[in-house]
């Protein structure tokens, strides 16, 4: 208690391993993300088809980050995805949402697409999420 006020405890951080409407879980999911930014590259222009993008996951506590490249001169923020159910910047938002990069450590305000839609491959190409 503090000054008398019981604290509100909520499970807001909390990430379980639950199917959504799509039956994918949230790792599958990524997986999945992951998956269709490599293919819409291979699909771009006309370079070799045996290069690939390198893509690491920077796990936070309300985002994933998604950044290409693995040099600290090259690395690039591709886009967030949402972790849990809540609000950014006054705006909702859900667990599996796809956001815009504001920039290096922040999303941008509003969702671009969701990793559990079935076309979500039509809400970003590979240098990031579309822009509304």
């Amino acid at each position: 208690m503090i000054n008398g006020i019981k604290p509100n405890i909520s499970n807001v951080t909390k990430t379980e391993k639950t199917t959504t409407k799509n039956g994918l879980s949230f790792d599958e999911a990524m997986d999945n993300l992951l998956v269709k930014i490599d293919e819409n590259y291979q699909n771009w222009g006309n370079h070799t088809k045996d290069k690939t993008l390198d893509l690491n996951l920077m796990v936070g506590r309300k985002f994933i980050k998604v950044v290409k490249g693995s040099s600290p001169g090259q690395r690039s923020v591709w886009g967030f995805v949402a972790k849990v159910d809540g609000v950014h910047k006054g705006v909702p938002m859900l667990k599996g949402d796809i956001l815009k990069a504001a920039g290096w450590s922040q999303p941008a305000k509003h969702s671009r697409g969701s990793i559990f839609d079935s076309e979500m491959h039509k809400s970003f190409s590979w240098t990031g999420p579309n822009y509304l």
